[in-house]
């Protein structure tokens, strides 16, 4: 097996900003995928929606893995069409996310692109996913690196079987620890914001939490300086209780490439050991590769990039 990784960012649908990256990273066609003779792509998740080839984009993918030219961790769009194509046992119509508006408007694009046995195949593919992996000294999760949350996930799946009912109705329960960890490590952990205190996100959704730099120590911080995004966040003091739990990312752990946060400008790293490879291609962004060769520090110069500059 390789011992070095290319790890690309969230796809959404993307299959021609996909072959161009992965052909300029020095991978040539193999079947339906692409195979370089000394590297393996890990896949940060988001596969799907979106974009306009989420079929190309899921054959190819699932192509190069079962070739065993990739890896593919689960994020948090793949969980959710988990969710909204599981129906709830007992219930007439009822299913573990949502039919709602902004839920399927999220999703619109996948049901209009898959046929039924298409979005069926998916939907048994992503169950079989993991959350996170670790290969060689390198890490790689959908948002957020955290222990707890990923050991509590991974027990769940072995306890009700992989995205059974049984784990997506503990999963949805809040404020269940599954529910937590799904949260945390799909999603990025969030804070509540003071009583009275609420924010209008990008997407113009009304919000009382703030995604937060979880790689960060939250000790002294603000709600804005420890956000993590650019939302108008206020800049209120956090109290200590509020960020129970988190600790930051540490600087002698080994290097953690995650994906999910639709950055832009030009890509560096997070932290020491910590980098981001979502650069909103859904959003007329880059699709973005960050090329490991076994460092413990991460350098601006791995990054690689297809689109917008």
């Amino acid at each position: 097996m390789p011992s070095y990784y290319d790890i690309i960012g969230d796809i959404h649908g993307h299959a021609e900003e996909l072959v161009e990256l992965l052909l300029e990273l020095g991978y040539q066609r193999h079947g339906q995928g692409l195979r370089h003779a000394d590297r393996m792509a890990i896949f940060v998740g988001d596969l799907i929606d979106r974009g306009p080839a989420i079929a190309e984009v899921i054959r190819i993918a699932r192509s190069m893995l079962d070739a065993g030219d990739a890896r593919l961790v689960m994020g948090n769009h793949e969980f959710n069409a988990i969710a909204f194509h599981t129906a709830v046992p007992g219930s007439a119509n009822q299913w573990f996310r949502e039919h709602s508006e902004k839920n399927r408007k999220q999703h619109q694009a996948t049901l209009d692109q898959l046929s039924t046995r298409e979005l069926a195949d998916a939907i048994a593919w992503f169950r079989t996913l993991p959350v996170a992996v670790e290969l060689d000294g390198v890490r790689v999760v959908h948002a957020a690196w955290m222990e707890d949350g990923i050991d509590e996930i991974n027990r769940s799946l072995d306890t009700f079987g992989r995205f059974t009912p049984e784990f997506l109705a503990e999963a949805t329960r809040t404020p269940s620890e599954l529910y937590k960890a799904v949260e945390d490590v799909l999603k990025g952990p969030e804070l509540k914001l003071p009583a009275g205190h609420e924010i209008v996100d990008k997407s113009g959704h009304v919000r009382d939490t703030v995604r937060v730099k979880w790689y960060e120590q939250p000790a002294g911080r603000t709600y804005r300086g420890y956000h993590f995004g650019s939302d108008d966040v206020p800049d209120l003091a956090i109290h200590p209780s509020a960020v129970e739990g988190l600790v930051g990312y540490p600087a002698d752990a080994p290097p953690v490439l995650v994906g999910h946060y639709w950055l832009t400008g030009t890509p560096v790293a997070l932290a020491v050991n910590v980098a981001c490879t979502d650069y909103s291609v859904a959003k007329n962004g880059k699709l973005v590769a960050y090329r490991w060769d076994g460092e413990t520090a991460l350098s601006a110069q791995k990054f690689h990039w297809v689109g917008k500059e």
